[in-house]
């Protein structure tokens, strides 16, 4: 830097340096009022000087480059700083993920052990060893994806462990297909079964139908039955367990009939007595009770319409008919070509060729023929004079069935499921001359039953059941709105 004759000021040195302009025409300046270049306390290192036409002093002073540069320490410091945070961060974050992968990969080593097991042995898995193993498999492909997505630069790990659970999904969906008993597809048909029912439950609105009048036909025919209500055991005792019940019924007083009970003798054959009570309560406390003998009426197939009762007669092909007031036989009358004395009888019941039955429609007797080769048929009776009115044949074996009853003009058929189960299981219209089947169960207390009779007023069925008397109830199906 060169300075021209003017008073100069360094600033940056704490005492400035001042140069006279005075008049030095007159003699040289003094040795003391120039600085020397060996002076220690100036911050320039050399200077020279001379004068001019003029006399004014020239001088040339050379000052070294040595300013300080604050701003960009400070600078420096501020990235610095920010650098160092940075790197603190992203290191927690390393920190995090390798204790994460540590705890994954103990974690894929225990399920590695285990459907090991599963691969040697797929019968001794069940459905929630499977749902588990599903949850940890899809915690660890979770974290892996928030690995890669938070973690930059090499991915080789992530990617291999990535690669590992893929094929460990794949591995355990395929162990899910190896199964040997189907328990596990057995197991969500059966849980996708009930959902469907309850659903259905849920969405169906419970009303109870209205059964039909008494004496009505105004039903779609049998859909259910009651529980067994058990009345009491047969007033000779338990060894008479053959035998037949009911309540007379008659269309002109439908609910003043008298109950009458017929035990066979114990050779499951014969009827000698039988006996009548006014009342249901004098048949449940055995009182009042009106004990008559006939010689004699053969089978289980007994029932009481109008005040009479019909039976099979003994040891022929002929229909009695029986005054109840009197006891005496009014009326005798052949069923033609109807087989008897035990050939088509029913299954586990003896000599029960002719069922006699009412309904609402009248009068009934259900038997087999040589002719039918032992398929049912079924007539319907003039109560009065006990000659057949019309006749249906059927395809259904009678002595397959081990009882029949009639409700409307249909015939229902039942078979034995278990020493504590009946099924009714067939139907025959005779209003339309179509067969039916059908699958309602019945309770029952004993194993067989020796005869089923129906009652139109009190829509129930009268069963003997190895000496018990008992009742059922019917459900009907209902007429559509």
């Amino acid at each position: 830097m060169r300075v021209w004759g003017v008073t100069t000021t360094f600033p940056s040195f704490p005492t400035p340096t001042t140069f006279p302009t005075s008049d030095f025409s007159s003699s040289s300046p003094p040795d003391s009022a120039w600085p020397t270049s060996s002076s220690k306390s100036q911050s320039f290192s050399n200077f020279t000087g001379n004068r001019d036409d003029r006399g004014v002093c020239q001088c040339s002073v050379i000052l070294p480059d040595n300013t300080f540069p604050v701003v960009r320490v400070e600078r420096l410091e501020i990235t610095a700083q920010t650098i160092s945070k940075k790197f603190e961060k992203e290191l927690s974050k390393v920190k995090e993920y390798v204790q994460l992968i540590s705890v994954y990969e103990e974690k894929l080593l225990n399920l590695t052990v285990r459907v090991s097991i599963m691969e040697k042995d797929s019968i001794s898995y069940t459905e929630l060893d499977f749902e588990l193993i599903k949850m940890e498999v899809k915690e660890m492909e979770k974290l892996i994806k928030q690995l890669k997505v938070g973690f930059t630069g090499s991915t080789v790990i992530i990617d291999q462990l990535e690669v590992e659970i893929r094929n460990m999904t794949l591995l355990v969906e395929q162990l899910e297909t190896l199964d040997k008993n189907n328990v596990l597809a057995i197991r969500r048909e059966i849980l996708a079964l009930k959902k469907r029912l309850k659903e259905c439950e849920a969405s169906k609105v419970e009303s109870a139908p209205l059964p039909p009048a008494p004496g009505s036909c105004a039903h779609g025919g049998v859909v259910n039955i009651s529980k067994p209500a058990v009345v009491q055991l047969n007033w000779l005792g338990f060894s008479y367990k053959y035998g037949a019940w009911g309540r007379d019924y008659s269309p002109q007083s439908p609910g003043n009939g008298l109950y009458w009970v017929a035990p066979l003798d114990t050779d499951g054959r014969t009827l000698r007595y039988y006996r009548l009570y006014n009342t249901k309560d004098d048949l449940l406390l055995y009182t009042n009770a009106q004990t008559n003998q006939i010689y004699y009426g053969q089978g289980s197939g007994t029932v009481v319409y109008k005040n009479n009762m019909y039976v099979n007669w003994y040891n022929s092909q002929n229909m009695a008919k029986i005054n109840l007031t009197t006891n005496n036989v009014d009326l005798t009358q052949t069923l033609p070509n109807a087989a008897y004395n035990n050939r088509f009888s029913y299954a586990n019941v003896g000599w029960q060729d002719m069922d006699f039955a009412m309904d609402e429609n009248g009068l009934w007797v259900i038997y087999a023929t040589e002719a039918s080769t032992g398929n049912i048929v079924i007539s319907k009776l003039n109560d009065s004079t006990l000659a057949v009115l019309n006749t249906w044949h059927t395809k259904q074996y009678k002595p397959s069935v081990t009882n029949t009853f009639m409700v409307c003009g249909v015939l229902y058929a039942t078979r034995t499921l278990s020493t504590r189960l009946e099924e009714i299981f067939y139907s025959y219209d005779t209003n339309t001359g179509k067969e039916g089947k059908l699958s309602i169960v019945m309770q029952k207390m004993q194993e067989n039953v020796q005869s089923i009779n129906y009652h139109p007023f009190e829509q129930k069925l009268f069963v003997y059941n190895d000496g018990y008397l008992m009742n059922y109830d019917l459900v009907f199906r209902p007429l559509p709105q």
